[in-house]
């Protein structure tokens, strides 16, 4: 098992997000998170490189573990936190692309100044990530001069940069319009046939469908309903997740 939550819990206040969710993914698959809007999807995304710290529970990623416990005085160890957050990179929804920096330089920033890789190493490498997103020819042009659609995948091709054994896609496509989507699902699709395992959160259900192997269903704070896409969007056990797919805008596409 290459990522492994124990007993994750979360409040937000006095408002419990995640009550010790335990979710274990196996390496090559592509796990989607779905559920309501704040059912704690992202939070649960983003605790798997403690971009958001749990408030108890064990989070294990190829190996590298790190434990978040009221009882630690000073909490987990920084070294600990880097070695987990090595393991993994985080596709954002609003692409989180560097605004003065070209698509190259984006895609090479942590190259250079992470992994102390020379320039011209760092560009070749960024120039063949850009081919393999479909934008070689996009390599000099600013953010502001691309569609979201070429954003998104430079977002991609800047996670992949670092050479992750996890990849974490948070809502990849809800920020784009429909004629762009199908190009970021595309490379996405292509990045899972290679291999890579992906954990997506995303309220895309057609997008969903195509592309993960294991539907996750997270409701309450806690995980309802785990199984296969097949499984979970057309015969559905537990009644809130039948709930929540009648409700979707997806819903007559997917079952």
């Amino acid at each position: 098992m290459i990522v492994s939550l124990e007993k994750i819990s979360k409040s937000f206040g006095g408002n419990q997000v995640l009550r010790e969710v335990n979710l274990g993914v196996e390496k090559g698959e592509i796990v989607s998170i779905i559920g309501q809007s704040g059912a704690g999807k992202t939070t649960l995304l983003r605790m798997i490189n403690w971009l958001e710290k749990p408030d108890s529970g064990e989070i294990t990623v190829d190996g590298e573990k790190v434990t978040a416990s009221p009882l630690y005085r000073f909490g987990a160890k920084k070294a600990d936190i880097q070695r987990l957050r090595s393991k993994s990179s985080m596709v954002f929804q609003h692409y989180n692309l560097f605004k003065n920096k070209t698509a190259l330089q984006n895609v090479t920033e942590s190259l250079i100044t992470v992994k102390k890789i020379n320039r011209a190493e760092a560009d070749e490498k960024g120039m063949e990530l850009l081919r393999s997103v479909g934008l070689e020819n996009k390599a000099g042009e600013y953010p502001s001069r691309l569609s979201g659609g070429q954003q998104q995948r430079i977002g991609i091709a800047r996670a992949l940069a670092v050479d992750p054994r996890v990849m974490l896609f948070d809502e990849p496509t809800s920020a784009l319009d429909p004629e762009w989507i199908a190009e970021v699902l595309e490379v996405i699709k292509r990045i899972a046939a290679g291999g890579m395992t992906m954990i997506l959160v995303s309220h895309e259900l057609r997008f969903v469908n195509d592309v993960a192997s294991r539907v996750v269903f997270l409701d309450g704070g806690t995980i309802i309903e785990d199984g296969k896409p097949e499984q979970i969007f057309n015969h559905p056990v537990q009644e809130r997740t039948r709930a929540f797919l009648l409700k979707s805008r997806d819903y007559n596409l997917v079952w």
